[in-house]
Formats: C-alpha cells, sequence, structure tokens
C-alpha cells in the first residue's frame, strides 16, 4: 500500500488531484495552482468518493489522477475522429491550398493533439516534403473546409 496526497485545485475548489508525492510537481499546472489538503497512509482508512484502485490506475499511469469538474472552452463539436482530419486541405492566409494533412502527432498522458504532420508540393507522391507544425497553428475554416495557418511549406 501506498501513502497519496490529496490536493485541491485553487481555480476549481470542487477539483482534487491525487499524486503519490507530496509536492504534488506531476499535477497539470494548468489546473492549479494547486494546495496540499490530505495525506493518506497506507494504514488509513479511504473514505474518499473515488475508488483507491481508480486513484492508483491513474497514477500509475498519468502521475497523478483527477476527480471533479474540468473546466474546458465548449463547442458545438468538440470532438472529430482522425481520420476525418488526416486528409484535410492546409490553406495559407490568401485561401491558397498549400498542402494536406498527414497524420496528427498525440500526446500519450493528456490525449491532446501537440502537432500535426503536413504534406507540401509534389504530384502522385514524387518531390512531397512534410513538416511537422504544431496544432495550436491551424485554425478551422469551414467555409474553406480546412485548415488554415500562416506557416508556408518552405
Amino acid at each position: 500500500m501506498r501513502t497519496y496526497y490529496i490536493f485541491q485545485s485553487e481555480k476549481t475548489p470542487q477539483l482534487q488531484g491525487f499524486t503519490e508525492e507530496p509536492q504534488g510537481r506531476h499535477l497539470p499546472s494548468g489546473e492549479g495552482p494547486w494546495k496540499a489538503v490530505r495525506r493518506i497512509e497506507p494504514d488509513e482508512e479511504w473514505d474518499v468518493d473515488t475508488s483507491r484502485a481508480v486513484v492508483a490506475a491513474g497514477i500509475l499511469e498519468n502521475g497523478y489522477y483527477l476527480s471533479g469538474p474540468i473546466e474546458r472552452p465548449r463547442s458545438p463539436h468538440p470532438e472529430i475522429e482522425s481520420d476525418r482530419v488526416e486528409g484535410t486541405p492546409v490553406f495559407n492566409r490568401d485561401n491558397e491550398r498549400i498542402g494536406t494533412v498527414k497524420r496528427l502527432f498525440i500526446e500519450k498522458i493528456s490525449g491532446r493533439v501537440t502537432k500535426v504532420d503536413v504534406t507540401f508540393g509534389g504530384f502522385l507522391g514524387i518531390g512531397v516534403h512534410h513538416r511537422t507544425i504544431p496544432w495550436e497553428k491551424l485554425e478551422y475554416d469551414p467555409d474553406l473546409e480546412g485548415y488554415r495557418t500562416d506557416i508556408t511549406g518552405a
């Protein structure tokens, strides 16, 4: 059995973070700042709403476990399948098609898309070059049915 440390988000008081280390270094900073509120020893009764096994699995996978609401900006369509993004055209600010999304890079722990491999130029696969760009540099334009960026293929 292990000692667990419970932290409370000062940004969202209903959000708790669990870790196995007393400083809470692995807790996501974007949800903090974090304040230590409790320490649960191995022989102490587990009286937390979330099961010990679930918390342990989260810590094993991510280095922390979060319980409670996480504030995220809302979107009318918050999710899209990766195969619908792959193959989507990429346009420059002048609405000229400059490339195509080839693949997404996903952060293992958070599941967040971090980068995109965009192909530029070429014909039938010959002369194509790839460039990895940060996901946040793309902005979806529904009128173009593609992504817009200020990054060029060069």
